[in-house]
C-alpha cells in the first residue's frame, strides 16, 4: 500500500473516483463545467442528453464532491469543485514520486 502525503482516505479517493468512471457522460459534464458555470438546461442542449438522464449524473458528481449547485430564482447552476479537483491533482501527482520496480530481463 502507498501512503501518500495528502493523508486521504481511500473511499474518498474511490467514490471520486468511481463517480468519474461510471459514465462518459460524467467526463462531459466536468469539459462543459471547466469552461463555465451552467444550468441544467444549457447542459441538456449541449450535451443533448435528457433532463432526468442528466440529473441523474450530476447528482452522483454532486455526492462525489465533484461539482457545486449555486441556486439563483428559480436555476441552479453548476460549477466544478476546483478545491476537490486539485486534492485529487495531489494525490495523483503522489505517483510520480514512486520509484517503478525494474522491468523484468528478457
Amino acid at each position: 500500500m502507498v501512503q501518500t502525503s495528502l493523508n486521504l482516505s481511500s473511499t474518498f479517493v474511490a467514490a471520486s473516483f468511481h463517480a468519474l468512471s461510471d459514465h462518459p457522460l460524467r467526463i462531459q459534464i466536468l469539459e462543459l463545467l471547466w469552461i463555465q458555470e451552467l444550468c441544467v438546461c444549457d447542459i441538456c442542449t449541449r450535451l443533448n442528453v435528457s433532463q432526468s438522464k442528466l440529473s441523474f449524473h450530476l447528482k452522483n458528481l454532486k455526492e462525489a464532491s465533484l461539482i457545486e449547485g449555486r441556486l439563483d430564482g428559480r436555476w441552479i447552476y453548476y460549477n466544478l469543485n476546483l478545491s476537490q479537483l486539485e486534492i485529487l491533482q495531489q494525490y495523483l501527482a503522489e505517483y510520480q514520486n514512486i520509484n517503478p520496480l525494474p522491468a523484468p530481463l528478457v
